[in-house]
C-alpha cells in the first residue's frame, strides 16, 4: 500500500514538504509515457524507502534557479 511506502520514505526525510517536493521531482524524471502516474510515484517512494541516498542526490540545486534573464 502507498501509506507503507510513505512511512518508509518519511523515515529518511522527516520534512514532509521537502519529501513532497522530492517526490514530484523524482516522478517527473522517472515517468514514462503509456504508464500510470500512480505506478511511477510508487516506484519513486520505494526508492526513497530503500536507499536514503537517493533523496539526498535528488535534492541538489534546481536547474531553473541557475538560469536567470540578463
Amino acid at each position: 500500500m502507498r501509506s507503507e511506502l510513505i512511512f518508509k520514505a518519511v523515515a529518511h526525510e522527516p520534512n514532509h514538504y521537502r519529501l513532497v517536493k522530492l517526490l514530484a521531482k523524482g516522478t517527473r524524471g522517472m515517468h514514462r509515457p503509456n504508464t500510470r502516474l500512480q505506478d511511477t510515484m510508487n516506484e519513486v517512494l520505494r526508492r526513497f524507502g530503500r536507499r536514503p541516498g537517493v533523496a539526498v542526490r535528488m535534492s541538489g540545486p534546481v536547474e531553473e534557479q541557475g538560469r536567470r534573464a540578463a
